[in-house]
């Protein structure tokens, strides 16, 4: 994409298809920088947007140098535009993130994004530690400290730690009177955690402080990769997926936790934003006959594709091992294990979704503002 002055009060948008799209004068005037305009400290606007004359236009455009626009607008105010700060909040307009695209992938992913953990690591590694997370939905780290706790100290290096039902931190280990499935030795068919819950904890980390079983492997499924062949190969069923509203249900001695939400769930784009699926917990509403009898083919084929060694991966988490993955987009389980071999004790935690993103972004201005520095000095 580039920029062009269409005329002395125009400015144009020209797309990557040679195609043209005048830019909006409001649009443009939400944009402005100048110290009039915003809290040069906050970034924030000074202005209610609303306020401004809704027949706005551009009086003059001008560009006194290569990649900079000068603009004055019809209420009298002058600003200056840089092309490269426009045009990326143009192709904001069509891609919903500024962040790393996701990578789907399925069960023949053989190389899973690995790091060395290291307590204090220089941005440039953080940021390919974030890199990697946000394009698999997942990393895995090697050599975290076992000590008790260590959990928190990795989710408080990329966000805030969320504290829900289950503590700020939780322990996974097979023990008597589980108040949930995943505190006894049992298989986990993939699932989302605390889908009861609104928000839903965006982001898990699983520490693994001692395996002592042959068994006890840990999955995982990319269920946006499941739900984009869902999408492709049966729409139908894709369908009614992303439109049913399905209850979930949590009930502890002091906790009663219910959420709805699709299996499926789409952004205002119709693009993937979260899978909600624990078919242990689930609970869809009494509608007629012929529309659960659908449903229920729809969930069928969905949790099977889910289950399936096409798309599913599996792992052991050895002493020191950290996963992180994002529990909006992935699917985990475990297979089973015999406690009588020895313990398997894991420490886990969560961690909102938007942590590493914002950090990815603070990170990439930092580094580019210091690369800029490099180039002109």
């Amino acid at each position: 994409m580039s920029l062009k002055v269409g005329g002395p009060n125009e400015l144009t948008l020209v797309r990557a298809d040679g195609s043209e799209l005048p830019i909006h004068p409001l649009w443009l005037r939400e944009r402005c920088k100048d110290a009039a305009s915003i809290d040069l400290q906050t970034q924030q606007r000074l202005q209610d947007p609303s306020d401004f004359a809704i027949d706005l236009k551009l009086v003059a455009v001008s560009q006194p140098s290569a990649g900079t626009y000068k603009v004055r607008f019809s209420d009298g105010h002058e600003a200056s535009f840089s092309a490269e700060d426009i045009l990326a909040e143009a192709a904001l307009a069509s891609n919903s993130h500024d962040c790393p695209a996701s990578r789907l992938w399925d069960g023949k992913l053989a190389q899973l994004p690995r790091a060395r953990w290291m307590a204090d690591p220089g941005e440039t590694e953080l940021m390919s530690w974030l890199e990697a997370f946000l394009t698999w939905g997942f990393l895995l780290f090697e050599g975290v400290p076992r000590e008790p706790g260590t959990v928190l100290k990795v989710g408080a290096k990329f966000g805030f730690v969320r504290e829900t039902n289950f503590g700020n931190l939780f322990n996974v280990r097979s023990t008597p009177d589980a108040t949930d499935l995943a505190y006894t030795s049992m298989s986990l068919d993939p699932h989302t955690d605390n889908p009861y819950r609104a928000p839903v904890p965006g982001i898990q980390l699983l520490h693994c402080l001692v395996n002592e079983t042959s068994g006890g492997l840990s999955t995982l499924v990319d269920g946006f990769a499941v739900a984009q062949a869902l999408r492709e190969q049966h729409a139908e069923a894709f369908d009614i997926l992303t439109s049913t509203p399905v209850r979930f249900k949590y009930i502890a001695a002091d906790t009663e936790l219910t959420a709805s939400a699709p299996p499926i769930e789409l952004d205002i784009t119709g693009a993937l934003k979260a899978i909600h699926f624990s078919p242990r917990l689930d609970f869809v509403p009494l509608f007629e006959p012929a529309k659960l009898d659908a449903y229920f083919r729809a969930r069928r084929l969905f949790d099977h594709r889910l289950r399936a060694p096409d798309f599913e991966i599996r792992f052991l988490l050895k002493d020191g091992d950290l996963v992180m993955f994002d529990n909006c987009r992935l699917l985990h389980g475990r297979t089973g294990f015999d406690p009588s071999e020895g313990l398997r004790h894991l420490q886990g935690c969560y961690i909102d979704i938007d942590g590493p993103r914002s950090l990815y972004r603070v990170l990439r201005r930092r580094l580019g503002r210091a690369s800029a520095v490099r180039r002109s000095a």
